[in-house]
């Protein structure tokens, strides 16, 4: 009989620091503020990122949007694009496509 050897490819769970700046307290409220996302360049997150900024904007009040593309689904965020939306954001959205 064989030996079967199973790997778990999951992570060690970590804990997670708040970046220098960042709000301690859940969101109201989105009037005023300034929505972020970060498309993982999978096909189609642009084109529904597109339709829910204008809904965000229209419907809760959002005033900005910032919009930022990773190069690849498999990397992560360069820590420039990380620190800039940490900063100029009061929430910032990472999503999927296809």
């Amino acid at each position: 009989m064989a030996t079967v050897t199973l790997f778990d490819p999951t992570a060690p769970r970590r804990e997670v620091q708040d970046a220098p700046g960042t709000a301690k307290a859940a969101l109201t409220s989105l009037a005023g503020k300034t929505v972020g996302f970060i498309d993982n360049a999978k096909p189609n997150f642009d084109v529904l990122v597109e339709d829910l900024a204008e809904l965000l904007k229209s419907k809760y009040g959002v005033e900005r949007v910032i919009k930022r593309r990773k190069p690849s689904a498999s990397v992560p965020a360069k820590p420039e694009i990380i620190a800039e939306l940490s900063t100029a954001c009061d929430v910032v959205i990472t999503g999927s496509g296809d």
